[in-house]
């Protein structure tokens, strides 16, 4: 039997326009996305029974046939028309229902590592496609690169330069629906891609300037404690601030890790939140 563990990263939405309803139900988006050092571990372990086989440790998941890590190696095994048993073990440290994409990226890395472990029988391109039939994150993290997303997110161009900076995350303790908050979001944007600004980020004061979000004001108007968390990382020196996806979990920018990190250990001890410096990837 072979068994490898992988690491599946958390994401952040540096901005995320909603630009319209598709007649599919998706939604068109505009939005920047850059993957950070926050990892869920993933244990792939080939051979042994046959059939897939998921347990997750670390957080309360859908175990077995209907955990989307589980749908991933389904995919990857009717795909490639390999028979071979496959069990895998999720060690979540990515928060649930949080906007950091964690069960997308466990699907990813899932698709990566058993494409890796069975000898690259598919190109990067195919397990994007693949991935997209999981969930519209999902090719992002299988594209592994800062991306710009457009139509329901899986139109990826890569960000070539990014500012030095560090990121502070931090979750309350609410689980949101993405479902929900989308069914939610009042529509006002025309639907042209071309009328935005083009996301062109060099320094940080144009991180900053870029950092946005459409589903904020909706999720803010359930959990005003988002807006708190926001205000509060400015207070503590953050050179912005923005919710993640469509939340809970807040991020802070900040010069570097050694700031993030002095900053979430004051703001942990004094509110009890989950706190999490990050750099990017």
């Amino acid at each position: 039997m072979l068994k490898k563990t992988f690491l599946a990263p958390a994401k952040i939405n540096l901005c995320l326009h909603v630009l319209g309803r598709l007649e599919s139900g998706y939604h068109q988006l505009a939005m920047a996305m850059q993957r950070v050092d926050l990892y869920d571990d993933i244990q792939i372990q080939l051979g042994g029974l046959p059939g897939t086989r998921v347990v997750c440790s670390g957080a309360k998941l859908l175990e077995g046939e209907e955990n989307i890590a589980a749908q991933a190696a389904r995919l990857f095994l009717e795909e490639t028309r390999i028979d071979i048993g496959i069990d895998i073990e999720i060690h979540k440290r990515i928060p649930i229902a949080a906007g950091l994409g964690g069960g997308s990226s466990d699907a990813a890395t899932v698709l990566l590592g058993l494409n890796e472990m069975s000898g690259e029988k598919l190109s990067r391109e195919k397990l994007q496609v693949l991935g997209g039939k999981l969930g519209a994150d999902v090719p992002f993290f299988v594209f592994q690169h800062p991306a710009w997303a457009t139509g329901i997110g899986t139109r990826l161009e890569a960000l070539a330069v990014l500012p030095e900076v560090a990121y502070l995350l931090i979750n309350p303790g609410i689980a949101v629906s993405t479902a929900e908050v989308y069914r939610s979001l009042q529509l006002t944007k025309g639907g042209e891609l071309a009328n935005l600004p083009r996301f062109s980020v060099v320094s940080r004061e144009d991180l900053r300037a870029a950092l946005y979000n459409d589903l904020e004001l909706v999720t803010l108007r359930r959990f005003p404690v988002i807006a708190k968390i926001k205000q509060i990382l400015l207070d503590q020196g953050a050179l912005g601030s923005l919710m993640s996806g469509s939340g809970a979990t807040v991020f802070g920018v900040f010069a570097d890790i050694a700031t993030a990190s002095r900053v979430g250990k004051k703001l942990a001890a004094e509110n009890g939140w989950w706190v999490y410096p990050v750099r990017p990837l």
